[in-house]
C-alpha cells in the first residue's frame, strides 16, 4: 500500500497519516469543495458524486486527480461509509490545456486573417485614389509658376498623400500583400550595420546588449522589411523603459520540432534562424498581449498603432513566425523564427539607367479598370512622348491587340481586375504578340501572382501609388532592357 500511495501522490502513507494532512495539499477553494463533497455524503444528500482537485507532489510537480465516491448505508438506511476510487487525470488536464491554447491560437489566426483581407482590400482601393491625387498634384505643380499662391496648397496635398501612402504600405505589410524583394541575407551583418543607429535611437540610459551566434545560418528576406521589423521592436522596447534598463538582441540557430509545431498554429517544423529581442520594461497584461498585433491598436496614446501589425505581416510573409512573452513589471521578449536556408549570397546587379525618362514614340497599351487612374497614366505617358492605346478591361485589351496593325512595344496592366487578372491577360496577349514587354501595376498583388517571386524572376512591377517620374522611369527601364 505504501508504494502505491507514494506513486500516486508522491508522499508515503506515513507522511499523510490522516485525511487532514491530505487536505492540506489542496488550495483553499478545493479544500472547501472537498469538505462539501464529504458533508453531502454524511448527510445522505447524494448517493454518488465526483470531485476534481490538484496537488503539488513532493517533487513539486502538479498532479490532477478525480475521485468518484459511492455512499454505503446501514440496515436502517443511515449513511455508513463512502467507498471511493481516485484516478490520475494529469495527462488529460494537460491535453485539455494544450487544446484550449491551440483553440485560442486558431481563433486569433482566423481573426488576423480576416482583418488582413479587409486591410488588403482597403489598401487596394485607397492606393488607386492616392495614385490619382499624387499624380494630378505633380502634373499641376509642373505647370504652375513658382510664385503661384496655389502651389503651396498643392504641395501640402501632395505631402499628405505621401503620408497616407505610408499607412497603406503598412496595411499591405500586415495583410501580407506587400511586394518584397527577397534575397539571401546574413542577419548578424544586418544587426551589426544597424548597431550605431539603434544606440542613438534608444538613448544612453538603456544598455544595448548584442549576442550573435558565430555559426548563424542564412535567411531569405527583404532587407528593408527586416530592418523595419528590428526598428519597430527596438522602439517599442525603448518606450517600455522610460527610466532606462537593458535591451538584449540575440541570434541563434533553432530547430522547431514536432512537439513545438503541435502546440502552435501555422508553424512548420524545420531549421530556423531565431532573433530574440528582450527588454526589462513595464511588460504587458494578458489582455493587452492578445491585441498587440491588431492594426490601429496602441497603448501609447499616439501614433497609428500599425508598428507591431506591420512586424507581424512581414514575418509571416517571409515564411516565419513570431511569439511574445511578457509579464507586467518583468519585461517583454519577442522571438522571431525565420526559415534557415542553404543558398549562396547573390551578387548585386548594377544596371545603368538612362538620364532621359522620355519616350521615343513607342506604343504603350494601358489596361486599367479604374477610369481616373487609366486617364492619369495616359496623360503622364503622352506628355513623355509615347503613343497610347487604352483599354478599360482585359476583354477590350485583347480585342485591341488583335486589331492593331502596328507594333505594341509594352503593356502596362493592372494586376487585380474583374473577370480576368493581369497575369492571365498577359499570357493571352503573349500568344498574339510574343515580343511585347510587360509592366504590372497594382495597389496589391492578388493570389494569381506569387508576389515573393516578382523581382527574383525579373517580373516588372510598379506599386501604387506611384509618382509621375517613377512611372516614366519604370517604363523607360523596361523598354531599354
Amino acid at each position: 500500500m505504501d508504494h502505491s500511495f507514494t506513486k500516486f501522490y508522491g508522499y508515503t502513507e506515513k507522511e499523510l497519516e490522516n485525511l487532514e494532512q491530505l487536505f492540506g495539499l489542496l488550495d483553499s477553494q478545493e479544500r472547501n469543495e472537498a469538505n462539501q463533497f464529504i458533508e453531502q455524503f454524511a448527510k445522505g444528500e447524494v448517493e454518488e458524486n465526483s470531485f476534481i482537485y490538484h496537488i503539488h507532489r513532493k517533487d513539486g510537480a502538479i498532479a490532477w486527480f478525480q475521485t468518484n465516491g459511492i455512499l454505503v448505508r446501514d440496515e436502517t438506511g443511515q449513511p455508513l461509509r463512502i467507498v471511493g476510487i481516485s484516478r490520475d487525470i494529469t495527462e488529460q488536464k494537460r491535453a485539455e490545456k494544450e487544446m484550449a491554447a491551440l483553440q485560442e491560437q486558431l481563433q486569433q489566426s482566423q481573426r488576423m486573417e480576416a482583418i488582413g483581407r479587409l486591410a488588403g482590400g482597403i489598401a487596394h482601393d485607397f492606393n488607386n485614389l492616392l495614385t490619382i491625387i499624387q499624380g494630378n498634384c505633380e502634373l499641376s505643380l509642373n505647370i504652375l509658376p513658382e510664385k503661384d499662391p496655389l502651389k503651396a496648397n498643392i504641395e501640402e496635398i501632395s505631402l499628405s498623400a505621401e503620408r497616407a501612402a505610408t499607412l497603406t504600405r503598412q496595411l499591405l505589410a500586415f495583410s501580407r500583400r506587400q511586394l518584397m524583394e527577397m534575397k539571401v541575407m546574413d542577419l548578424n551583418m544586418t544587426l551589426h550595420n544597424l548597431d550605431k543607429m539603434l544606440r542613438r535611437v534608444i538613448g544612453e540610459d538603456i544598455e544595448l546588449i548584442t549576442i550573435l551566434a558565430k555559426d548563424l545560418g542564412k535567411i531569405k528576406a527583404d532587407q528593408g522589411q527586416i530592418e523595419q521589423v528590428i526598428m519597430n521592436l527596438i522602439l517599442n522596447a525603448r518606450d517600455a523603459m522610460p527610466r532606462g534598463g537593458s535591451l538584449i538582441m540575440e541570434t541563434s540557430n533553432f530547430e522547431l520540432d514536432e512537439h513545438y509545431v503541435q502546440a502552435h498554429i501555422n508553424v512548420a517544423p524545420g531549421q530556423y534562424v531565431l532573433l530574440s529581442i528582450s527588454d526589462t520594461g513595464c511588460g504587458m497584461t494578458p489582455d493587452i498581449k492578445e491585441k498587440i498585433f491588431d492594426p490601429f491598436f496602441t497603448t501609447k496614446g499616439k501614433g497609428t498603432g500599425l508598428g507591431l501589425s506591420t512586424v507581424y505581416g512581414i514575418v509571416k510573409q517571409t515564411g516565419g513566425s513570431i511569439s511574445v512573452y511578457s509579464e507586467p513589471s518583468k519585461g517583454t521578449t519577442f522571438k522571431i523564427y525565420l526559415p534557415r536556408i542553404d543558398e549562396p549570397f547573390q551578387k548585386e546587379k548594377k544596371q545603368k539607367m538612362k538620364e532621359s525618362m522620355s519616350g521615343g514614340g513607342e506604343t504603350v497599351l494601358i489596361v486599367e479598370d479604374d477610369d481616373m487612374v487609366r486617364k492619369l497614366a495616359v496623360r503622364i505617358l503622352q506628355q513623355r512622348g509615347y503613343k497610347i492605346i487604352e483599354a478599360e478591361n482585359p476583354k477590350q485589351a485583347l480585342s485591341l491587340c488583335k486589331k492593331q496593325s502596328g507594333k505594341i512595344d509594352l503593356i502596362l496592366t493592372d494586376v487585380v481586375m474583374p473577370s480576368m487578372s493581369g497575369n492571365e491577360l498577359v499570357k493571352k496577349i503573349k500568344k498574339i504578340r510574343p515580343e511585347i514587354k510587360v509592366l504590372y501595376m497594382s495597389g496589391y498583388p492578388d493570389n494569381s501572382f506569387n508576389h515573393h517571386a516578382f523581382l527574383e524572376k525579373g517580373i516588372n512591377y510598379i506599386q501604387k501609388p506611384f509618382s509621375t517620374a517613377n512611372l516614366a522611369q519604370k517604363i523607360r527601364k523596361v523598354l531599354d532592357k
